[in-house]
């Protein structure tokens, strides 16, 4: 408990009287100082027992000493100590007045009392204060170093935490989302506070913030957990008032524990990695034997079961700091390991350079975890595909669509190889259409049309056409027109005719021109794929979704 007024003016051997001010003796005392300055608030802090004798002030004269007082008043001084017998044999009567006007404590110092034996009283009562805040933050880490230890784990140390704050407390994951929370309420109050979550995250950690609500009266600090560059979690605190002593130490030992058991060490950490990665080049590899074997417990579960494989690659790598993951995949594979842990899954993700690659149960909790942050990426870009380029790549991370992701089919561990192909065919389509989540299956339902947006494409399109085009802008015929015509009914002269309105004779004498020009035959099914993929490919400019009517007939 913080000395006071009272706790000085009830002190026996103080001997001290209270002559204005009786009514404010519960404000706490910072520290007592001595000052015959006329003007002594430069050198005062607030929360400070002025001591005086009135050596060089006219304390008689009421104007004087109503100055004076709210002088020291206004800078945060809690009370006036006046030595009787010293200058003035009584305390006078204006400065009496002047300090009751204000409402400013006056205590009364007999001659019998030293300065410094008050001083003394308040330095003694502030050491101890400090020492019980101490004594009780100890008995605070001891309470949470076993909470932390037990059964229960952090969900136990929170109660314990909250319980000596006379608050709440609540931890989020890597992922931002509420993992625990104590009293049970506190989760309610805890979600609301995600935003705030969200950008403390993104400092590199030790990191703190203050937030506070306007529907709410409690004081809420948010802690980051780890020892990254990238937080581990946050510890989130609300409290009636600031923390005190006592209270910060609790919270700073809550924080290491909890860091403690969110963070692995780094040693850790790469074995697991490496041990991944091992795993993966087996299935890859065609041996899942071995690799079950090499997995354990570890992963072992995951490959007992029906699973998909997710490639990942950000749109635009420059935000990664060297030997490091971009950050949009570290926030991939954030949400889809907190969102396993949470279910109790397993999850194998192996960092590969620029890419991510990760194994997850299908129609489990990590799958949807890409899912759902995959959308939430798309909607900050509005939903529309992202357009290419590099200032385009930098305007989509810009907006939160930094990923581009593709989704196998489901598999199993003998078929990994085959799954690890189709998330990369998906993650090739996801780029090319500019979308952040693309599945195998949808590649495979859909028309192979759209995978014709491409600019390597495109320019095989137009240098395979270019002569026609340039044959048709002399005004000699419509070597295009007929030529899409014809192929788009199959070599039927008198349908393809119809639909150009010309004479069959005339059809023939173009696509004979169109050979010629080419130098390529028409009688070649080869040839005849090409150029109708060239024409589809021109017209994907203005609909790189291939919209356009006019393909040809199963």
């Amino acid at each position: 408990m913080p000395h006071t007024l009272a706790t000085l003016a009830h002190h026996s051997a103080l001997k001290l009287t209270v002559l204005a001010g009786g009514d404010r003796l519960d404000t706490p005392v910072r520290w007592a100082h001595a000052s015959e300055l006329i003007d002594p608030v430069p050198y005062m802090e607030g929360g400070e027992l002025l001591l005086i004798t009135a050596l060089k002030l006219d304390a008689e004269d009421p104007a004087t000493a109503r100055r004076y007082v709210r002088r020291v008043a206004g800078a945060g001084v809690v009370g006036l100590g006046f030595a009787v017998g010293v200058n003035y044999e009584d305390v006078p009567a204006a400065l009496v007045s002047a300090a009751a006007e204000e409402g400013l404590p006056l205590l009364g110092v007999p001659r019998s009392t030293p300065f410094i034996a008050i001083s003394k009283a308040v330095s003694a009562a502030v050491a101890a204060d400090q020492y019980r805040a101490v004594t009780e933050g100890f008995e605070a880490q001891r309470e949470l170093t076993r909470a932390a230890l037990g059964a229960e784990g952090p969900a136990e140390l929170l109660a314990r935490l909250a319980a000596h704050l006379k608050g709440w407390a609540a931890l989020y994951d890597a992922s931002g989302t509420v993992v625990a929370a104590a009293p049970d309420w506190a989760a309610r109050r805890a979600a609301r506070l995600s935003g705030d979550v969200g950008r403390l995250r993104e400092r590199p950690a030790p990191a703190s913030s203050v937030v506070s609500e306007a529907e709410g009266d409690d004081r809420v600090e948010l802690q980051s957990l780890g020892t990254g560059r990238r937080a581990r979690g946050v510890l989130a605190v609300g409290t009636g008032a600031p923390l005190g002593t006592a209270e910060r130490f609790a919270v700073h030992s809550a924080v290491a524990l909890l860091t403690l058991t969110t963070e692995r060490s780094r040693a850790l950490q790469e074995a697991e990695q490496r041990l991944g990665a091992a795993v993966l080049r087996m299935l890859l590899a065609g041996e899942p034997d071995h690799a079950r074997a090499v997995a354990g417990r570890l992963y072992g579960g995951l490959l007992d079961a029906p699973f998909r494989v997710v490639v990942a690659e950000p749109v635009d790598a420059d935000g990664a700091e060297p030997g490091d993951a971009p950050p949009a995949l570290d926030a991939l594979a954030d949400a889809m390991e907190a969102a396993a842990a949470r279910t109790g899954e397993a999850v194998l993700a192996v960092p590969e350079g620029a890419r991510l690659v990760v194994l997850a149960a299908d129609g489990g909790a990590a799958v949807e975890a890409c899912a759902e942050h995959a959308a939430a990426a798309e909607a900050r870009y509005g939903g529309q595909p992202l357009p290419r380029g590099r200032a385009a790549r930098a305007e989509a991370g810009r907006s939160g669509a930094q990923l581009a992701v593709g989704l196998s089919a489901p598999s199993g561990p003998r078929d990994a190889a085959h799954a690890h192909r189709q998330a990369e065919q998906a993650l090739s389509v996801a780029r090319r259409r500019g979308r952040v989540l693309v599945e195998h299956e949808d590649v495979a339902s859909g028309s192979v049309l759209p995978l014709l947006a491409d600019d390597a494409v495109r320019a095989f399109a137009d240098g395979l056409l270019r002569a026609l085009r340039e044959h048709d802008a002399t005004g000699r015929g419509d070597l295009v027109a007929s030529l899409r015509a014809w192929l788009s009914r199959h070599g039927q002269w008198d349908a393809a005719a119809a639909d150009l309105g010309v004479h069959r004779h005339t059809l023939r004498y173009r696509m004979r021109r169109v050979e010629e020009i080419l130098g390529r035959s028409l009688d070649d099914p080869d040839v005849r794929m090409e150029l109708w993929l060239a024409l589809k490919a021109t017209a994907a400019v203005a609909d790189p979704y291939g919209g356009g009517s006019g393909e040809p007939q199963a």
